[in-house]
């Protein structure tokens, strides 16, 4: 292991960045005897990180590992699939039993919506890493089914907090990290192809249910829109508890709090979360707004509430085009260009943004450069990571990140308020966050291999 260390410092050279220590985080391919710059053929004399687990002996593909995806899909579909319609949420409680309210005191509906589904990370990691995915998912479908249900029976500020708030998206997260952490333990090489397939879920999920609940209020009402919305989501949850499955048997470990913090101290892991958590502050924005926004500036009621089908519905493309190019071109490379994209649109589409073409147009555009995120991130996290500890790694940085969600709307709301209603500041403050962390992704790619130009 010494000896790899000192060929590893020796190829890159004077003025590259060192090393990180090698630990059982580590994991990459050892597929080539060549120095190269391309993190995942390297050899162990050149690779930045070692790997820790036989390649060979993950599957990438069969009956089992597939029926994995698909399974992972319908949980996506359930959880991160209706927390990509939050928007729609928005608005409607905006301007129906809400409307008393200020913007950013209902903002605090998504906000706590999706703070939940990603805070309990650490804590659903752990479980999974110890007792595998077949009891989160039974508790988080019941949770997340009946949040629903009880959503439809609210009529006070109070009780939408706590339904649909709180209850709902710790169910939806008990669905969301068992899944995502299957998924990693079948496929190696593809892996970021899987986690696109996979992440697909969320965007039609995205785009089948803002349709959905907005005919169903239209022609039955607001109770029965999310029942009938619960109802479907029941169904494609009793598919995923038979079919999502972990290659690996459970490794049951005692719990310790330092485990979550320690990966932290590993300079890739915490620029890659630390880069996360910058640009969630701004992703979610366009989600949660862009409806709203849009009626700000002329168009129709009717056709604003297709914004948020139009952006889930490229956003397919966004998790599943992405990911098989990052397999091919690298992850790192993939969501730094990605990242940069997004934050291009935001400020010299969204911005200037006025009539129905702009918007349309940027709701089509975004959703494909943002949605390389949700398929990426993980990814990014199990290239620097040991699969036996993907998921306290993968459920830390989501954690860390849902401290953004929580109070990255709200703030939205306020900026706002306090221009009377005018966007313009919240699209500011979108676009600035969504650079920073563009940025440190590129801080992160650094830390591995340089400026060197090769997969990574």
């Amino acid at each position: 292991m010494d000896s790899s260390s000192a060929s590893t410092a020796s190829t890159i050279g004077k003025g590259e960045p060192q090393e990180p220590p090698q630990t059982d985080a580590n994991i990459l391919p050892d597929t080539s005897h060549e120095t190269s710059t391309d993190v995942e053929k390297a050899s162990p004399e050149s690779a930045p990180v070692l790997d820790r687990i036989d390649p060979s002996s993950f599957p990438d593909g069969g009956l089992q590992a597939w029926l994995a995806v698909s399974g992972a899909f319908c949980c996506l579909f359930c959880s991160f699939g209706w927390i990509n319609c939050i928007g729609v949420f928005q608005a409607y409680y905006q301007t129906h039993q809400l409307s008393s309210y200020s913007p950013s005191t209902v903002a605090w509906i998504p906000s706590l919506t999706v703070f939940f589904m990603f805070a309990g990370g650490p804590i659903w990691g752990k479980l999974y890493d110890n007792h595998g995915p077949r009891y989160l998912l039974l508790v988080g479908s019941f949770l997340h089914v009946f949040g629903l249900m009880m959503a439809s029976l609210c009529s006070d500020y109070y009780q939408f907090l706590l339904a649909q708030g709180v209850c709902s998206p710790i169910g939806a997260s008990l669905i969301f990290y068992p899944a995502m952490s299957s998924t990693g333990t079948w496929f190696f090489k593809r892996r970021a192809l899987a986690f696109g397939i996979m992440a697909a879920g969320s965007s039609l999920g995205g785009v089948i249910l803002p349709i959905m609940v907005d005919h169903i209020i239209a022609r039955s009402g607001f109770p029965w829109a999310m029942r009938s919305a619960a109802f479907l989501l029941f169904g494609l949850l009793v598919y995923a508890n038979l079919t999502v499955r972990s290659r690996l048997p459970p490794s049951p470990k005692p719990w310790s709090l330092i485990e979550f913090i320690l990966p932290l101290r590993e300079l890739p892991y915490f620029l890659v979360v630390f880069a996360s958590f910058l640009f969630f502050f701004g992703m979610f924005l366009p989600f949660t707004f862009i409806i709203l926004s849009a009626e700000h500036d002329g168009m129709s009621e009717r056709l604003a509430a297709y914004l948020i089908p139009i952006l889930n519905a490229v956003s397919i493309f966004g998790r599943t085009i992405p990911g098989y190019i990052a397999d091919k071109t690298g992850r790192f490379n993939t969501m730094i260009a990605t990242s940069f994209l997004s934050t291009i649109l935001v400020l010299g589409l969204w911005l200037p943004a006025r009539g129905n073409v702009p918007y349309i147009l940027f709701a089509a555009f975004y959703g494909f450069s943002s949605g390389a995120f949700v398929s990426l991130a993980p990814a990014l996290v199990a290239q620097i990571s040991d699969i036996r500890q993907i998921g306290v790694r993968t459920g830390s940085m989501f954690a860390v990140i849902s401290v953004a969600a929580l109070v990255g709307n709200p703030i939205g709301g306020a900026l706002v308020s306090n221009e009377g209603g005018n966007y313009r500041n919240l699209e500011i403050f979108c676009g600035i966050m969504m650079f920073a962390g563009s940025v440190v992704f590129s801080a992160a790619r650094w830390s591995l291999a340089g400026w060197k130009p090769g997969k990574v």
